[in-house]
């Protein structure tokens, strides 16, 4: 067993068995296998559902290293990321992820992970609408933040 998704398994167990989140750890190490940060969900502790493992891993990594930019830097998980976190990981340009279960390891125990992929892939009505509004002056604001050379991230 790999004694880097370890150390997120007993994040997970720790965290889990305080009643604070689920049993999702994660670690992002560097290329080296160097330690950064190990996380765990806190969704309930925080009451915020988008308090899980991997999200509170690159908050933390990226408060630690001063950047928003993870691109020299490896995930593991305990479980395969949500679609928010899958998200997340690409944002934060990580382009390794080592995770321990897969979506329907997930949806056994009572996660609905693989109902927003299904969503995502036929972008189903019944689960959430989305309509487009104010486009004209949305786009403007964003043709303002191009026009002033700001970062794109």
């Amino acid at each position: 067993m790999n004694e880097i998704m370890r150390l997120g398994i007993a994040e997970a167990r720790k965290t889990m068995n305080e009643n604070k989140g689920g049993p999702f750890g994660a670690v992002i190490t560097d290329k080296n296998n160097n330690v950064i940060v190990v996380a765990s969900s806190l969704v309930l502790e925080n009451h915020d559902p988008t308090a899980h493992a991997e999200i509170m891993a690159i908050r933390k990594a990226c408060e630690k290293l001063k950047t928003h930019d993870l691109s020299e830097y490896v995930l593991y998980a305990t479980g395969y990321p949500c679609p928010m976190c899958l998200s997340a990981i690409i944002w934060a340009n990580i382009k390794t992820v080592y995770y321990g279960t897969d979506l329907n390891d997930v949806e056994k125990i009572g996660f609905r992970d693989n109902f927003i992929y299904k969503f995502i892939n036929e972008n189903n009505s019944n689960i959430l609408n989305l309509k487009q509004l104010n486009r004209v002056e949305c786009k403007a604001l964003f043709d303002e933040y191009k026009n002033k050379n700001k970062e794109i991230y």
